[in-house]
């Protein structure tokens, strides 16, 4: 596959929250990683406005496990603190098959689609444990990126039947990636087969559990980077102002 990068990504939590069980203010995680939190992962190691991210494949290398802990989240009404309990996977490691694309809708940035420079800052930033802290679903879950081969090595779900999850979410269509000027969340029913999960690629979702969450149009920001001498002219003209500002007897 073209573009594709592969990684394993670690921790000794994960929180892949269940939407359903935010509403009583208590979190309970998935049984496996959604689609947008391995996007999620993949956009903290590398990421920029001229591509998309797709996860193809995810590998569960150990075996699944729950642990509740307890929490105090922030009361908003009245301040304070709520005693909630929130049930985290424990223990987590997964294999992650993903490639990019480009992002159709953002043709000022044409000239920075080089396919060989943002595939091998990609290998070299997984290989490094990526650009930017990467959380395993929730703030609090630190995770940790290192380069791997898809497929090598034994899980524990190696020689499964399959197994269904029912329904899950998947992820958010976002307006600066589709064109339309709406958020939209997705959802799906997974199988895992040989602790193997087949994404489906976001245009190829069903429409029946695809919602709206709001209208938002993306404004994005004027591209900045392609002209790398430009950068520097702020910062010189408040440098030189601070400078003329600054008593010369100290």
């Amino acid at each position: 596959m073209r573009n594709s990068v592969e990684f394993k990504v670690y921790g000794k939590y994960a929180l892949f929250t269940d939407p359903v069980t935010k509403i009583g203010g208590e979190k309970y995680s998935y049984q496996i990683p959604t689609y947008e939190a391995l996007k999620g992962i993949l956009s903290s190691v590398y990421w920029k406005p001229t591509f998309i991210w797709y996860i193809d494949q995810m590998r569960v290398m150990k075996r699944i496990q729950m642990q509740p802990r307890g929490a105090k989240p922030v009361r908003y009404v009245n301040g304070g603190n709520d005693i909630s309990i929130y049930t985290y996977l424990m223990d987590v490691e997964y294999q992650v098959l993903a490639y990019f694309d480009w992002n159709p809708h953002r043709e000022d940035l044409k000239g920075d689609r080089d396919e060989n420079k943002h595939h091998n800052i990609a290998k070299r930033m997984i290989k490094c444990g990526g650009r930017r802290d990467v959380f395993i679903g929730a703030r609090e879950c630190q995770g940790y990126v290192e380069p791997c081969t898809f497929g090598e090595g034994k899980s524990e779900y190696d020689g499964t039947d399959t197994i269904y999850f029912d329904l899950m979410f998947h992820g958010f269509n976002y307006p600066d990636e589709t064109g339309n000027n709406q958020i939209q969340a997705r959802f799906w029913r997974p199988e895992m087969k040989n602790g193997i999960v087949k994404f489906t690629h976001p245009k190829n979702c069903d429409p029946k559990l695809i919602r709206n969450v709001r209208e938002y149009t993306a404004r994005p920001p004027k591209s900045i980077g392609l002209q790398e001498p430009r950068l520097l002219e702020p910062y010189e003209e408040v440098c030189n102002e601070l400078d003329a500002k600054t008593p010369r007897n100290l």
